[in-house]
């Protein structure tokens, strides 16, 4: 066999193995993150984020981020996005989603942070949803891995540059407390002392009127009885001397 032929055998093989490679690894699909300020401590950056569509059976409604150490939800705000699609903030990041796309067509959107963190990369983990409930998980550190989370690196931070102080946390509305309806006998107009007593005596009770009658009628009994003991008690002549006085 010639030298030539060699040659052209070793070329055709490279080929084929060079294509059976490319056939056998599937186009890796990322989300992607760059900035327009790539710095550390840099103030007001817009952060990007490319979120490729991998079903072909669905679309993307829903991307949810775990934001790195040294940014804050309360340092974020929504940049532009989707149509329809709104920005909510978490404990640990934030959502953004609305509407469910095209199939095949990727989420690309972009967030201000008010401040970039000192450090030399940061990493966003990512959660992506499809209308179908199916969710992708950009979320290991590992750039080797088969689902890296998207990492920004930073360049060093200006000279002078220093952090901000952190941002006032959003402090509750604090719920009113609602007035209770007052009942029927609350919006009643006060009733007067006479007929508080009444009120009383027909509870069972006895009013005022009833106590000061009795012991009216106590005095007199009392009185009675004395003076019929003290009659009871006198002489013929002093009853008589008491008659007449009795008459008048």
């Amino acid at each position: 066999m010639s030298r030539t032929t060699l040659t052209r055998l070793s070329v055709a093989a490279a080929t084929a193995a060079t294509a059976v490679l490319l056939t056998a690894v599937p186009a890796a699909a990322h989300t992607e993150v760059e900035a327009d300020k790539p710095q550390a401590l840099a103030e007001n950056v817009t952060v990007s984020f490319h979120a490729e569509a991998e079903s072909d059976t669905s679309g993307i409604t829903q991307v949810r981020v775990v934001l790195p150490e040294g940014i804050a939800p309360a340092d974020v705000a929504y940049g532009k996005g989707p149509e329809g699609w709104k920005f909510t903030a978490s404990a640990d990041g934030y959502t953004v989603g609305g509407p469910e796309l095209k199939t095949g067509a990727s989420a690309e959107y972009s967030v201000v942070v008010r401040q970039l963190p000192d450090a030399k990369e940061v990493a966003f983990k990512t959660l992506q949803t499809y209308g179908d409930g199916h969710v992708d998980r950009w979320i290991e550190l590992d750039e080797k891995s088969d689902t890296p989370a998207p990492t920004l690196a930073l360049k060093a931070a200006a000279p002078g540059a220093k952090p901000l102080s952190p941002s006032p946390t959003a402090t509750p509305t604090p719920t009113p407390t609602p007035t209770p309806t007052p009942s029927p006998e609350e919006t009643a107009p006060s009733t007067s002392p006479q007929a508080a007593d009444t009120e009383k005596d027909d509870e069972g009770g006895l009013s005022a009127a009833a106590w000061t009658g009795i012991v009216a009628a106590v005095l007199v009994a009392a009185g009675a009885v004395a003076f019929a003991v003290r009659r009871r008690g006198a002489t013929p002549a002093q009853a008589a001397e008491e008659e007449p006085q009795k008459q008048e």
